[in-house]
């Protein structure tokens, strides 16, 4: 790969996960940063302040003709920014989630395919290999499953001032449910249903119309439920705020957390510490058979690891033409079950898919 021209890429969006996602395309000699676009002039890591910041993505896209546009910008421009990306003959990485409606979505995934380009959505944990092992683990127990999940995070000061900027277009539940949906998704295979969601918002720094905190459940096709819980703000509990647990007739699989994490730690989000395999077996004086087995994920990848890994699997769905339909597919259905419990938080009626 080094002794083929770098991919030119414009990075839009240089919050948290642009600037990650920028160093690592830095880091890679499979790829050159042509320019960042952020509507302020943000403080950067010392790898990233010879580039030079552009206000307007437009602006940027036709002036400097990129090959690769990654877009980490909030998620109502997602749609838009990658449309104009591929309609100037650009690939895209685009942060998750893919858009804030799932016509958005689909007009993306249009828009890839009809370009013949490469869309790379940032499912991060489909690039860490202690979750794949739990997708993996979890697949052989087999279904039914039910899927116990959360991530609540307990935020003050800067991080509280980022989750408010969020809200302003994406609820919890839409903007980290989508990850943990997916995880939903790859291990059962089983189409969803129905989704239903509730939601209550805890602060008045938030708009009206906005809830900072929710749960959605959803019912699958094979008889599989689930569960996912999402909160931000000071007021939330530390509490099990990171449960990870799936279980079926055969047993469960879960991730048991490091007692001392914090919930607003970006690497508290992606590390799994203990991966623990339960098994139901029992034998005839209806004891278990075996004792539950604790798999230590040592050696794990932090969070700009992670972003490593994501832009290198961005890398070679370019390089090597990597088929990415289900990919895109897996993203869309995805968001459209985060969407729907949104809904029905709004609507208080279960959503029928």
């Amino acid at each position: 790969m080094s002794q083929e021209k770098p991919i030119r890429v414009l990075v839009a969006g240089l919050g948290n996960m642009g600037r990650s996602h920028a160093l690592a395309y830095h880091n890679n000699p499979g790829f050159e940063i042509v320019g960042l676009v952020n509507r302020s002039t943000p403080k950067l890591e010392p790898e990233l302040q010879a580039y030079t910041i552009h206000p307007d993505f437009t602006v940027a896209l036709a002036e400097l003709k990129p090959d690769l546009c990654s877009i980490n910008t909030y998620s109502d421009s997602h749609a838009d920014y990658a449309v104009a990306a591929f309609e100037a003959g650009c690939d895209v990485f685009v942060e998750k989630p893919l858009a804030t409606t799932v016509a958005d979505a689909e007009r993306v995934v249009a828009a890839a395919k009809k370009a013949g380009r490469k869309l790379v959505i940032g499912y991060i944990l489909r690039h860490h290999p202690s979750w794949t092992k739990l997708i993996e683990e979890a697949r052989k127990l087999g279904p039914p499953y039910v899927f116990r999940m959360n991530l609540n995070q307990q935020s003050s000061g800067p991080t509280w001032a980022t989750h408010k900027s969020l809200m302003q277009t994406t609820s919890p539940i839409v903007d980290c449910g989508v990850h943990y949906v997916d995880v939903m998704c790859q291990i059962t295979d089983a189409r969803a249903v129905e989704v239903r969601g509730m939601g209550l918002r805890l602060s008045d720094e938030i708009a009206a119309d906005m809830y900072n905190y929710g749960q959605l459940q959803v019912l699958f096709e094979d008889g599989s439920v689930g569960w996912y819980e999402a909160g931000w703000g000071p007021m939330i509990s530390e509490t099990a705020f990171f449960v990870k647990d799936v279980m079926s007739p055969k047993g469960a699989v879960s991730i048991v957390m490091d007692p001392n994490a914090k919930s607003d730690d970006i690497d508290t989000h992606t590390k799994t510490s203990v991966i623990r395999l339960h098994t139901a077996e029992t034998g005839p004086d209806g004891k278990f058979i075996r004792p539950d087995q604790d798999m230590r994920m040592t050696g794990e990848p932090g969070h700009q690891a992670l972003c490593d890994l994501e832009q290198a699997f961005m890398l070679r769905a370019i390089r090597e033409d990597l088929d990415l339909d289900r990919h895109m597919a897996d993203a869309v259905a995805s968001l459209r079950i985060c969407l729907a419990a949104d809904e029905s938080v709004r609507t208080g009626q279960p959503v029928r898919l």
